[in-house]
């Protein structure tokens, strides 16, 4: 697939001209291999994740190889940030006993996920990694994986399965359709859902910023400079709020993963 098949974008397209609307679609998120090695073949959205585990990894790091008691600026943001998701999200769901442990992992993932999606605003990038199914999946796996492991090791065999099932022998005749219930949304549902919430908001709002740019420049001829102003304006606004939901985001599917680790180590599910 060529470059200009993958953007579905002809410049000398305008309204007035005789050519359709080039709308985005699914071409948009398909990119041409930027390298091959064999059978491997590395894709923007795989460069771009790679990026930005190395911009977290070199901020944290930065922040602090050298603690100092009055921290300098970047020290200042990288506490502030990693506060942040210690004390309002983990210790607000998990507990400061039990989540202490926990925090280390879910501030990477915090980060790690912002910054996915923080490219879709960053000129040159202009690409949310997140919106690609794969990448929220394999995140979600991590979680699930996670999830399950500390059901079975908190409670046992037996106990773990009646954690997740959301056994309790009060729910008299319902208990049987409890039981079905609880084990598909738990073990299926879940993971497809805390994975596609991501993927869904990022897909979304990546569609809209490229069709209002591409109707920007598709009515910037004659009477449609009007309308293409107003298609800019539309840009610039779902662009700022499009850095509002990238944070939200981040946020919640760390909520939501602490929230399994904590009914993973609570009693009762």
């Amino acid at each position: 697939m060529s470059a200009d098949q993958t953007l579905a974008f002809d410049p000398d397209c305008h309204i007035f001209t005789g050519c359709g609307f080039p709308a985005p679609g699914l071409h948009t998120f398909i990119y041409e291999p930027i390298a091959t090695w064999g059978s491997f073949e590395l894709t923007k959205p795989m460069l771009l994740a790679v990026l930005s585990s190395i911009v977290v990894v070199g901020f944290f790091w930065a922040a602090f190889r050298k603690p100092q008691l009055v921290p300098g600026k970047m020290q200042m943001v990288g506490e502030a940030g990693y506060d942040f998701v210690r004390r309002g999200i983990v210790y607000e769901i998990i507990g400061k006993k039990d989540g202490e442990k926990y925090v280390p992992f879910m501030v990477s993932m915090f980060f790690l996920v912002w910054m996915m999606n923080l490219w879709s605003i960053i000129p040159l990038a202009q690409f949310p990694v997140t919106s690609l199914i794969a990448f929220p999946a394999a995140l979600a796996l991590i979680v699930y994986v996670l999830w399950v492991s500390l059901t079975f090791k908190k409670h046992g065999f037996v106990g773990g399965w009646k954690n997740i099932v959301g056994w309790d022998k009060s729910l008299g005749p319902i208990l049987p359709l409890v039981v079905v219930l609880e084990f598909f949304s738990n073990l299926i549902i879940r993971p497809f859902t805390h994975a596609v919430r991501l993927f869904a908001n990022m897909f979304a709002g990546h569609l809209l910023i490229v069709m209002f740019s591409l109707a920007s420049w598709y009515l910037l001829n004659g009477i449609g400079v009007v309308y293409a102003a107003t298609s800019f304006v539309m840009v610039l606004v779902m662009t700022a709020f499009e850095l509002f939901i990238q944070a939200v985001q981040a946020y919640v599917f760390v909520l939501l993963a602490c929230s399994y680790v904590q009914g993973a180590l609570s009693e009762h599910h």
